[in-house]
């Protein structure tokens, strides 16, 4: 779905128009049409407390509406969903509602189907967009301006909030594109870039002015933020891939698990075509982007890929239902071990070498040689990103900045730091969590925000 032509919008289209490898993908989730939209809506009883919004942490009015869908009036539901999280359509593709709203539909407790609220949120702000229905204006404006650092969905719902507000918004971004994971790094199969920046353009039509091409430390210091603008947001993210050192690493088939999706996703597939020959890959991880991952090279045609984690099933942070979907899809599942050292056989071949992993009763790893290897074509470390914890050069100028365990420290009802002009939220302060909760983040950082400008 894609209502507004890429070139039209308001930001260089640095996709340009060749086919991506994203494209390969079908959607994992069919939308609905309106029929299926309607029947599916008219099953939900509409609960009293209705526990799919205490489990929304954007807290969306979800039986409000799926009843303006059953009714047919399926503007009015768009208009529910975005008023409460303005990026109601790439949650509704990507975050993980069987453990979210859906996980806590009643249906569950009478065994029945759980509402499709998913879909359902996807169809009626889908139509929107079609149909070129605006809901949101700015607000009277205030004189007051804010800068944000990070054009990720944290900034993105914090920028449309304070333009409701009657604040100017400017967001500062490092890359060519808004949207940071949303439009770079969330798996294909669920949500391609294009349908992003379609999204974002909404946003942008408030007045929320981008900068591209500027990067924290490079092209600007926080101090002149922070003395050019009535507040400043950091919606920084987290860094690129990470992993402990390992022997061979440097080959060219070794890479991060998240950059490999922003190939997928924004480069020529003409440029990977190397990708389609593969026959073997390797995904070092237990967490949902490495779930991603190997489900991404399964849906690339690749006949054997495998998944190495570091302990058992049990202790895999990545979810249960994205776990059962790769096995169905054919990834074969390696616990308890750990690549230790990578050899180059051929410019394209790599010899992993393995070894077991115990637990020991402190919980602590001890890893176990074993000699076992395998060959593969490609490797991808899903095992973390950094964080800007350790970068002190981009804070040190900054008084009351604090991090705890690689996390910004914030009031966590108004997202303000330590030091009173700046505020947060998003990966930087919460470690990396889904989309919705960087929204949730940056709209009530937004009304921090208003509160210090307008009330002191």
């Amino acid at each position: 779905m894609s209502s507004i032509p890429l070139d039209k919008m308001s930001w260089p289209d640095t996709l340009g128009h060749e086919p991506r490898l994203e494209e390969d993908f079908q959607d994992f989730k069919a939308g609905l049409n309106e029929i299926e939209a309607e029947t599916e809506a008219n099953r939900c009883i509409h609960c009293y407390e209705a526990p799919c919004i205490q489990a929304c942490p954007t807290a969306i009015n979800i039986p409000q509406f799926i009843g303006r869908i059953g009714s047919g009036n399926t503007l009015g539901a768009a208009k529910t969903i975005l008023e409460s999280n303005i990026l109601g359509h790439s949650c509704a593709l990507s975050c993980p509602t069987e453990v979210l709203c859906e996980g806590a539909c009643v249906y569950h407790h009478l065994n029945h189907k759980p509402i499709m609220i998913g879909r359902l949120q996807r169809f009626a702000v889908e139509h929107a967009y079609k149909t070129g229905a605006k809901f949101f204006v700015p607000g009277e404006p205030t004189g007051k301006r804010v800068a944000l650092i990070g054009a990720g969905p944290a900034s993105l719902a914090c920028a449309h909030e304070l333009r409701r507000l009657g604040h100017e918004a400017t967001v500062y971004e490092k890359s060519a594109l808004p949207g940071g994971l949303n439009s770079y790094g969330i798996a294909p199969y669920k949500m391609k870039t294009g349908v992003s920046l379609v999204e974002i353009e909404q946003i942008a039509t408030l007045g929320v002015q981008f900068k591209f091409g500027e990067e924290l430390g490079r092209t600007f210091q926080l101090s002149e933020l922070v003395d050019s603008y009535n507040a400043v947001f950091l919606g920084l993210g987290l860094g690129p891939d990470s992993h402990p050192p390992i022997p061979g690493d440097d080959h060219p088939r070794v890479r991060g698990a998240v950059e490999f999706i922003s190939q997928l996703k924004t480069l020529p597939s003409a440029s990977l075509n190397w990708v389609r020959e593969l026959r073997s890959a390797l995904v070092v991880g237990g967490g949902n982007t490495a779930l991603d991952a190997c489900r991404e090279l399964k849906g690339l045609g690749i006949p054997s890929v495998r998944v190495s984690y570091r302990r058992g099933q049990a202790e895999m942070s990545g979810y249960l239902h994205e776990f059962k979907s790769a096995l169905q899809e054919g990834v074969e599942f390696h616990f308890n071990t750990v690549p230790v050292s990578f050899t180059s056989r051929t410019e394209n071949s790599i010899q992993v070498e393995f070894s077991q992993t115990r637990i020991t009763h402190d919980g602590s790893i001890t890893v176990v040689p074993t000699g076992s290897f395998v060959e593969v074509e490609l490797v991808l470390f899903a095992t973390g990103q950094s964080n800007f914890s350790k970068s002190k050069n981009l804070f040190a100028e900054i008084p009351g900045l604090e991090f705890d365990r690689g996390k910004l420290k914030i009031d966590p009802n108004t997202g303000q730091t330590g030091n009173p002009k700046i505020f947060s939220g998003g990966d930087l302060t919460n470690g990396g969590k889904e989309v919705v909760n960087a929204v949730s983040d940056g709209k009530r950082a937004a009304h921090g925000i208003h509160e210090v400008l307008i009330h002191g």
